[in-house]
C-alpha cells in the first residue's frame, strides 16, 4: 500500500491537503526521540565491558594525577656565599654553611605552575659566629608537577626569622630564592628524589647587612 493511500485513510477529505504533510512531519518528529533512546541503550558483551573499564580507569587516573600533592625533604650546602656589612664591614667570603628544609606543594596554578610553601633552615659563619635562621617562603615552580616533567624552575620570596643572630643586627630578613632542579617521582612506589641548585639571598630589614649565596641541595620527594 502506498504512503499516500495510508494518509488518505487517516486524514478525512474535509481537511485541507497540507494536513497530510503536517501529519507526516509529526509522525517523523515523534519517532526521532525513540530512535535516539534505542541507540543510547547500553550495549552488552565483552567489548562493551572492556571499553567501560578503560574509560573508568582513564578518568580515575586523570582525577588522581590532577589532585597529586608532593612534599620534599632536602638538605644541602652553600657552595659560595658572601656577606656584606654583617659580621664585619665590607665583604666576607664563605659566609654560608648548610641548609635544610621542607617544601610542600599547595595546589596547581593555572594548569601550568605549582604554588608551594618552603620552610628553610640556614646556618651562616660571619664574624666568627654562627647565626641560625628559619625562612618561610611561598614559591612558584614551573612546570607543574602533574606533568611529571623532570626539570623545573622556581622563584620564591618571604621572611626569615633568626633564632641566633649577631648583636645589634636585625632579627628578621627579607629572603628570596631563584632555583632550578631535576626531580624524579615514584622511583620506589610513592618516593622519589631530586637535586636542586640556585641562589638564596637575604637582606636584613632593621639593620645593615645582606647575604648572597649559591647552594646545592638534594633529598626525597613524596607524592600522595
Amino acid at each position: 500500500m502506498r504512503r499516500a493511500d495510508t494518509l488518505d485513510n487517516v486524514v478525512p477529505p474535509c481537511y485541507p491537503p497540507f494536513m497530510k504533510y503536517f501529519l507526516s512531519l509529526f509522525l517523523v518528529s515523534i519517532s526521532i526521540p525513540f530512535y535516539a533512546l534505542a541507540d543510547s541503550t547500553p550495549r552488552v558483551g565483552r567489548d562493551a565491558a572492556a571499553r567501560h573499564l578503560q574509560r573508568a580507569g582513564s578518568d580515575e587516573t586523570s582525577s588522581s594525577s590532577s589532585n597529586d600533592h608532593y612534599l620534599t625533604l632536602h638538605i644541602g650546602k652553600y657552595m659560595n656565599g658572601q656577606a656584606w656589612d654583617w659580621g664585619q664591614s665590607g665583604r666576607e667570603d664563605n659566609a654560608g654553611t648548610y641548609s635544610a628544609g621542607v617544601t610542600y606543594r599547595m595546589y596547581e596554578w593555572n594548569s601550568a605552575s605549582d604554588l608551594a610553601i618552603r620552610i628553610d633552615f640556614n646556618e651562616y659563619d660571619v664574624g666568627g659566629q654562627k647565626p641560625f635562621k628559619m625562612s618561610l617562603l611561598p614559591m612558584i615552580t614551573f612546570p607543574d608537577a602533574t606533568s611529571r616533567f623532570p626539570l623545573y624552575f622556581g622563584a620564591g620570596a618571604g621572611l626569615g626569622v633568626f633564632f641566633k643572630q649577631l648583636p645589634a643586627k636585625s632579627p628578621i630578613s627579607l629572603d628570596y630564592q631563584l632555583v632550578t632542579g631535576a626531580r624524579f617521582f615514584d622511583v620506589f612506589e610513592n618516593t622519589g628524589f631530586f637535586l636542586e641548585t640556585g641562589m638564596k639571598n637575604s637582606l636584613l630589614l632593621t639593620s645593615s647587612g645582606q647575604f648572597n649565596g649559591v647552594f646545592l641541595t638534594g633529598g626525597a620527594v613524596f607524592t600522595f
